[in-house]
């Protein structure tokens, strides 16, 4: 009798494991196509200027995007901010831009499977730090910051930081692009400025540009000299590298491709947009 309820147990694990994907996929088609709230389109045109530059079919799946998103990810106020649908949309969106698709109709493949919730602060939040100093001397830091992405599913902001680089959209610094960009790289392991990408030969090329890009980047930094484009915080490690260059592709496509056109390609590649065109 053990031995057939273990059976069947494991028979009825096997069918929700097989239909989990296709039930969730059915649920999120479903959110896509209801009505997009026309409160929150005005909220979309008044706080996230950058959507207004999207084509038709990529505004589309914008929304379908925030829809899903807002359906499926609690956001959570801290320190007595009140989780507005201003917050809510306005955080949605920003994430969202980061799965649009230009290469076919429908939602793109990426998504963040690895995020449980989102917290928002009202400004800049302090977090303690251990740094290990020269000499192998250990010590305790306090920093403020704007954002954060932890590989266990959380993406930590500062709603002032969310706000003010929604509200500027070619200055190439958005702390909400930059804290979902790392949730990319962590979808297969520790965040180390290469996401999961399928196809082995792009794979290489990826490797091969953003380690070229990265380095040249380092040595423009030690010898004293400012990158127009790329904050030095890009030059922390490859996975801020890539964060910060994600910010600067959505936000400042144009002199990125006339800059840094190896690095402008892999990125259109791996994003599957082309922000020229915008």
């Amino acid at each position: 009798m053990a031995i057939t309820f273990l059976f069947l147990g494991v028979l009825l694990f096997a069918a929700w494991a097989l239909g989990e994907p296709r039930l969730r996929a059915w649920r999120r088609e479903r959110l896509r196509r209801r009505p997009f709230p026309e409160a929150w389109r005005k909220l979309l045109r008044r706080r996230v200027p950058l959507v207004r530059r999207l084509p038709a079919e990529l505004q589309r799946q914008l929304k379908g995007h925030i829809q899903v998103f807002l359906a499926e990810v609690p956001i959570i106020g801290c320190r007595g901010l009140v989780v507005t649908d201003e917050v809510r949309v306005t955080v949605a969106a920003l994430a969202s831009l980061l799965l649009l698709d230009g290469g076919a109709p429908g939602s793109s493949a990426r998504g963040y499977a690895n995020l449980r919730q989102v917290l928002v602060y009202p400004g800049a939040f302090q977090v303690d730090r251990v740094h290990l100093e020269a000499g192998g001397i250990v010590q305790d830091r306090r920093l403020a910051l704007s954002g954060e992405s932890w590989s266990q599913g959380q993406v930590i902001l500062s709603w002032d930081d969310a706000l003010q680089g929604a509200a500027v959209p070619d200055d190439g610094r958005n702390v909400v692009i930059h804290e979902f960009a790392h949730q990319l790289d962590q979808l297969n392991g520790p965040a180390n400025g290469a996401p999961w990408i399928p196809s082995p030969a792009e794979r290489a090329r990826w490797a091969e540009v953003m380690g070229a890009e990265f380095e040249a980047l380092r040595r423009r930094i030690g010898a004293g000299d400012d990158d127009p484009l790329i904050s030095p915080y890009g030059a922390t490690d490859p996975a801020e590298f890539f964060a910060v260059v994600s910010e600067v592709f959505f936000e400042q496509p144009r002199p990125l491709a006339e800059a840094h056109p190896a690095l402008y390609a892999v990125l259109s590649g791996y994003y599957r947009v082309d922000p020229l065109g915008w």
